[in-house]
């Protein structure tokens, strides 16, 4: 039969094929073989055209990369985690390997496979539901496979299908039996809930832009994490929604029920409030749930779910409940940031939840961050046992093209800055500008040129001018003679002569429409910089000590016919996202504060940024549309900036973060788990301050070196420092409101303390002016504000109080005119300063009634100024908090250097510190001066100065003063009132050795203080009683009193006791009533014993 060509004789027959001859009968086919044998050519036509099928499928398949983000659904709930298989994923990437088929039935199928391929078309059919999780390598060995299977000799093929079945049906058993014990196990391991969903009605527009954020995206892969881990860390650029988001995935998954709470941190206030608006207008909830916390003020309700607050919030809601038993989940936002409060709480954290684990409580811990060092948190075996997972969320980001400068403007960047908007202004397409500045002064001055050059009027609705062709930028202008032009005499140049070169080449000279300012002679120093009003520009500052209605104008669209331009400091880094921004422009540099580890010394420096900032900054032009970075300098300079900013606990002190420490029990800083630590000097200057301030226990001063030194880092609180440590201000400030109670002095502490706390009271009105009529106005603002400063001042005694009289001056006339923006406006004050003094001073007049209810302090806006006896109380309570900061008036030796003219000397400088020129006491000069601050600008300049007496020192900082033996003239005496003994002493100031004026005090401790209370009590000054004595009572006090046994036996009695004042004397008498008698009988005649024992003790 030879149509039949593909019916293959049995294996026998072949065996007997070579024996015997060959057989020409054929048996005919029975029904069974002939459709078998038609399975078998159906199932090679089927091979056949595979090869076809996957040529087609290979084209209309999804691209690998987007494949990746596929996830089966049957998969959900069974094997590995979707955030665990993305991670073995990138590390089989690493290996150079192909993924591994794990499930239980891709290991049979392969033994499947091996073993004969003639069921591929179902396995086939099998595989494509499971696409996301087979990659190409897998369809590569499927290939492989089809081409061999074509090479297979044909006798394979019909060895019987029953036993393939059989087979098939067996192995198929035994993965169903794998299934069970493996699923009966994982029951055993942990029982399985049910899943929590929360529905939150959202509006369909909010569901829309939700739905184009990227963190969306990851929303399985966050939860399964979440569910999985006590800690994870989310690294996702701005601008991917992680901050609006995750709270509410949280909330979904049931984080928040059960009377629980989500908590949000944050490290700036603005973001804690837009951020907690932002959340509740998206869920469609109202504020009481999803509500905000900040240092003054809240919306915080019994009902609150999720709770935006700043860092410092949760650090003093640790200090009252260690577990934070009101949260099940913690969210620590802009991680990147690297503040001092962020540090401290991921340290905090990192032991709360195991903690609250163990206790059954379990609380999840997410900390989210921009550009993440990620390292400090997952290889930091101190703070994580156990590495966190970390989930890389993408940036909806587009592609920004970076363009260097050639050459890198060292002195300039701000002209720089103005020529490069210039040019992005007049030939780019429209987008939304944003220049990356270092400070407020900058911002301001950068502002006026651009509005200068670009002027925008209210009312101007121009339609944005297309860019010109190149040819036509350089064209001279040409004035159309038909009318003439508009003359606006507010504009006109005042830049130095050679600055406008570069924009008359970018054609800041080009007029159209007839719609210009008149030029006005080709005199260079006259048409500078002419203003081009046909292409306004809509200019916006942003720093945060902008007011916050004047934030708010950068998010709103610009005018229609102008182009966005927001002039900003690192606030609009990472912050704050701004829409419709296409062009940033980046200095490359940084205003940051350094603080002189050892003399304190703080001065704001610009420093270049990090690579990680600057990666930062350049990404906020592609948050809308692919946009352009011009970098001020060279990708030279770029190369040699450091990778990561550092973070702020190793660049300024933390005496501050120790008593709140050490107010948390954690007596042993130095072991704390910080994210970075600080220097190991940083931490013993903290101890050392606080030590001095009597917030901590004093270290002992005997014993061996190691354990002394150990003494040192690892100092008790005391119950001052407790109390120190419940107020929210730096530990010298809180010394001040603790020792605030005398003479009422309670609420002009509080004021004065407030006002130092709050930076920056005054406005800066020495910034150049825009115009002849702004200069003059500014003129007037100085004089006034400088006739305030005489006028708060005050004369005299309050005078000497310095500048804290002059911050408690104005405190009192803001409160007492109603803290009105206008009354600030016309007093040269920060309404927005003035506005947080008002509330510091609230929340101090809280916290220091809760330490010390019986004074009963209240906030009192009509607030009297304080009286002479006051104001040196004040004085006196100010010098025991900022004892360290004393500055003596440069003396003799030093006044041959004309650096020292007029200058001050401090303890730890070696260098000269000054008054400041606007200083209350720059004219008085006084020889002791104690400071709040020194700044370092042009000169070092002390701020916040207040005079104190030489007398006051020795008295109020005895801890800092080195003592010399009691003097002798005047002599030692009994002091009635106190019931001591009383000397003069005279005193060196700390490590300078100044010699300060001697003072009265207590007689030094030993056995002279006995002797000298011994020789007082017998001559009847301490208790009045008979005066017949045998000896006299100077003979105390005598080289040979030991010779006389009655000198010794009533020395004995008293040293035996430790009475050396009457206190002493009395409380040892309310136990011992004949205590001291026989020892005193000895000094009188036997005749009046009888009578001395009778009216004894002589009370």
């Amino acid at each position: 039969d030879e149509s039949n060509a593909l019916v293959l004789p049995s294996s026998k027959s072949k065996k007997n094929k070579s024996s015997l001859p060959p057989i020409s009968k054929k048996k005919p086919l029975t029904k069974k073989q002939k459709k078998e044998l038609q399975k078998v050519l159906e199932r090679k036509e089927k091979k056949a055209q595979r090869a076809e099928i996957l040529a087609k499928l290979a084209e209309v398949q999804l691209p690998e990369s987007e494949l990746k983000l596929l996830y089966t659904t049957s998969k959900l709930g069974t094997g590995e985690k979707l955030y665990q298989a993305k991670r073995s994923a990138d590390e089989v990437k690493n290996e150079d390997s192909g993924p591994k088929i794990s499930s239980v039935s891709g290991a049979n199928r392969k033994r499947k496979w091996e073993e004969d391929d003639d069921d591929e078309e179902e396995q086939k059919a099998e595989e494509s539901s499971d696409v996301d999780t087979s990659s190409d390598e897998d369809e590569d060995e499927q290939e492989d496979e089809v081409s061999n299977t074509t090479d297979i000799s044909e006798c394979k093929e019909t060895s019987s299908v029953c036993q393939e079945t059989k087979h098939e049906v067996k192995v198929e058993q035994d993965g169903e039996k794998e299934k069970k014990i493996s699923d009966q196990e994982k029951v055993q391991k942990k029982p399985s809930e049910p899943a929590i969903f929360i529905p939150v009605d959202r509006s369909p527009e909010v569901q829309e832009a939700r739905l184009k954020l990227p963190v969306l995206a990851e929303e399985q892969v966050i939860m399964e994490a979440v569910r999985e881990n006590p800690s994870i860390v989310i690294c996702g650029e701005t601008g991917s929604g992680k901050t609006t988001q995750v709270p509410q995935f949280l909330y979904e998954a049931g984080y928040a029920s059960g009377g629980r709470m989500i908590g949000i941190t944050e490290p700036r206030r603005v973001a804690a409030v837009s951020m907690s608006h932002r959340v509740a207008k998206e869920m469609n909830l109202p504020t009481q749930v999803v509500s905000y916390q900040i240092r003054y003020e809240g919306n915080v309700t019994s009902d609150t779910k999720i709770k935006f607050m700043t860092d410092g919030v949760l650090l003093k809601e640790i200090q009252k409940d260690f577990l934070l038993q009101k949260y099940s989940a913690i969210i620590i936002d802009e991680a990147h940031e690297r503040s001092v409060y962020t540090d401290i709480l991921i340290g905090l954290l990192s032991r709360i939840v195991p903690l609250r684990n163990k206790k059954g409580m379990p609380m999840k811990l997410l900390i989210m961050s921009a550009t993440l060092r990620v390292e400090d948190f997952t290889e930091n075996q101190r703070l994580f046992r156990t590495p966190p997972p970390v989930i890389k969320v993408d940036a909806r980001q587009f592609p920004v093209t970076i363009h260097f400068n050639k050459r890198t403007p060292l002195e300039d960047y701000t002209g720089e800055a103005f020529h490069k908007t210039c040019k992005i202004h007049r030939m780019l397409p429209p987008g939304g500008i944003l220049v990356f500045l270092t400070g407020q002064a900058e911002v301001h001055s950068l502002c006026r040129r651009l509005r200068k050059a670009f002027p925008f009027r209210k009312g101007d609705t121009l339609k944005m001018r297309k860019p010109k062709p190149q040819s036509q930028l350089f064209k001279k202008y040409i004035l159309s003679t038909s009318s003439l032009p508009r003359i606006d005499l507010d504009n006109y140049s005042a830049l130095p002569v050679d600055e406008g070169d570069e924009d008359r080449e970018a054609g800041i000279g080009d007029e159209e429409d007839g719609d210009s300012d008149l030029d006005l002679g080709d005199d260079p120093a006259d048409a500078e910089e002419k203003a081009d009003a046909s292409i306004p520009l809509y200019v916006l500052p942003l720093y945060s000590l902008l007011a916050p209605e004047q934030q708010a104008k950068v998010f709103r669209p610009p005018p229609p016919g102008t182009r966005l331009c927001v002039i900003a400091t690192n606030v609009a880094e990472t912050s704050l996202t701004i829409p419709g921004i296409k062009y940033v422009v980046d200095c490359g540099r940084v205003k940051k504060r350094f603080y002189d580890k050892v003399t304190g010394v703080s001065s704001f420096k610009v420093t270049w940024t990090s690579q990680a900032s600057a990666n930062q900054r350049a990404g906020r032009a592609g948050r809308t549309e692919p946009g352009h970075c011009y970098r001020l300098y060279s990708s030279a300079v770029f190369g040699d900036f450091a990778l990561f900013s550092e973070a702020e606990i190793t660049r300024r002190p933390v005496e501050d973060l120790v008593l709140q420490m050490k107010d948390l029990n954690i007596e042993k800083v130095v072991n704390f788990p910080f994210p970075t630590p600080p220097s190991t000097e940083v931490l013993v200057a903290a101890e050392q301050l606080l030590v001095s301030l009597g917030a901590l226990e004093e270290p002992p001063c005997t014993g061996r070196l190691k354990d002394m030194q150990r003494a040192k880092l690892s100092c008790p609180i005391t119950p001052l420092g407790r109390a120190m440590a419940s107020f929210p201000v730096a530990p010298r400030y809180a010394k001040m409101l603790a020792l605030g109670k005398q003479q009422d002095c309670l609420p002009y502490v509080i004021a004065v303390v407030a006002a130092m706390t709050v930076r920056e009271i005054f406005e800066d009105l020495d910034r150049p002016a825009r115009s002849e009529d702004e200069s003059s106005k500014l003129n007037q603002r100085r004089a006034r504000l400088t006739q305030m400063r005489r006028l708060w001042a005050g004369q005299g005694a309050s005078l000497l109080l310095g500048d804290l009289m002059i911050m408690l001056g104005a405190v009192g006339a803001c409160e007492f005119a109603g803290c009105t923006p206008r009354f600030c406006e016309n007093s040269g004050l920060r309404y927005k300063a003035m506005v947080e003094i008002r509330k510091l001073r609230g929340q101090l007049t809280n916290a220091v009634n809760a330490v010390c209810p019986e004074v009963g302090v209240f906030v009192d806006p009509k607030m009297t100024p304080p009286t002479e006896h006051q104001v040196v109380c004040l004085r006196q309570i100010v010098l025991a908090g900022l004892g360290d900061h004393l500055a003596r008036r440069a003396q003799g030796e030093d006044l041959v250097d004309p650096k020292w003219k007029n200058a001050y000397k401090t303890p730890l400088m070696d260098e000269p510190v000054f008054i400041h020129p606007n200083s209350a006491l720059f004219k008085t000069l006084p020889e002791f001066v104690v400071y709040q601050e020194v700044m370092e600008t042009s000169k070092m300049y002390m701020r916040g100065v207040s005079a104190v007496e030489a007398e006051w020192v020795p008295q109020f900082l005895p801890q800092y003063c080195h003592f010399s033996s009691p003097l002798e003239s005047p002599s030692p005496w009994f002091c009635s009132s106190t019931g001591t003994v009383r000397c003069h002493r005279s005193s060196t100031f700390f490590r300078v050795g100044w010699q300060l004026p001697a003072v009265e005090m207590e007689y030094p401790e030993g056995l002279e203080r006995y002797k000298l209370f011994a020789k007082f009590l017998l001559e009847g000054q301490v208790l009045k009683h008979s005066s017949h004595l045998l000896s006299n009572p100077s003979i105390m006090l005598k080289t040979w009193a030991k010779l006389q046994p009655r000198t010794e036996a009533f020395l004995g009695v008293l040293v035996s006791k430790k009475v050396d004042c009457r206190d002493a004397l009395h409380s040892v008498w309310k136990t011992e009533e004949k205590f001291l008698l026989t020892a005193y009988c000895q000094w009188l005649p036997e005749s009046v014993h009888q009578e001395v024992a009778k009216s004894w003790p002589p009370l």
